[in-house]
């Protein structure tokens, strides 16, 4: 097993075969303030397999493991490298099915969980906040982990004083489970701050085919999701006034961009005493 600086940051990625957890293992594996641990997946398949080897990186000593618990358990009993203070950060990016426990399984536990599944609801939210809070240990969920992304939220954030009528489109590949993303819907949460609703009516609408017109926050925002193979994460912010209309487009044409993001956010989460929601709140 490769010696480790004392500073580097112990890292465990769960969905670690998935489209972005491997690129998470990888980009951990490059770093030189952070090192892998222990590696997670809910197939069988490879049970026991160094996960460099399945990802092209040859031999790097952390197997794959599909016990989610078991691994977080045996990583928080880890003896630290002489002078190392650094404890585990927890990279999850498997299901929403399951991202609430993981959530809070890595806080119960120990280690600082960076969340990048998405689908966790807003009463969920509060309650790991909560949960993070009592327990001391700092803790993130993050949308989306590109910094053009958050430009984009803020741009919109401040569009939104000027203009009454928006619509988000969200555009995914097809093998996105939850919709809209989560991204679409910390936009929407952005651009209502301001405090006023938006799109007004001006007639008495209605929908031959019913979801046509896409879904409805209370505060009058409509969001659309499209699922189609070759996309990867594609967002738009439409305003339209009279005689003008405002967009406001993010794409990502690969998941490396959101790697910067991601070891931002296991550098920082360690300073944290709480959980934050957005990579904004780091940058």
């Amino acid at each position: 097993m490769t010696n480790h600086k004392t500073d580097s940051i112990p890292v465990v990625v769960a969905g670690a075969l998935g489209r972005m957890g491997s690129e998470v293992v990888k980009a951990v594996h490059a770093s030189p303030d952070c090192h892998l641990v222990a590696s997670i997946e809910t197939s069988t398949e490879n049970e026991g397999v160094d996960v460099g080897e399945l990802l092209g990186l040859g031999q790097i000593g952390i197997p794959l493991s599909n016990d989610f618990e078991g691994t977080l358990c045996s990583v928080s009993q880890m003896p630290s490298q002489s002078g190392n203070t650094k404890k585990a950060v927890l990279v999850d990016f498997t299901h929403p099915s399951v991202v609430y426990e993981h959530t809070r399984s890595s806080i119960a536990y120990g280690l600082h969980p960076v969340i990048g599944t998405t689908g966790l609801t807003a009463e969920q939210i509060t309650e790991l906040a909560i949960f993070s809070e009592k327990a001391s240990v700092g803790s993130a969920i993050i949308p989306n982990f590109s910094v053009g992304m958050v430009l984009l939220q803020q741009a919109a954030a401040a569009a939104a004083r000027f203009y009454s009528h928006v619509e988000l489109v969200e555009l995914h590949h097809n093998n996105k489970a939850d919709a809209p993303s989560g991204t679409c819907l910390k936009t929407a949460e952005l651009i209502e701050e301001i405090g006023k609703p938006f799109n007004p009516s001006s007639i008495d609408e209605h929908e031959s085919v019913e979801g046509s017109r896409g879904g409805s926050r209370p505060s009058g925002i409509r969001m659309h999701s499209i699922r189609l193979p070759g996309l990867v994460a594609h967002q738009e912010v439409l305003f339209g006034a009279l005689g003008e209309t405002y967009t406001l487009r993010h794409d990502t044409i690969d998941r490396k961009a959101y790697m910067p993001g991601v070891l931002l956010t296991i550098r920082k989460v360690q300073a944290l005493t709480g959980l934050i929601y957005g990579l904004e709140r780091i940058v």
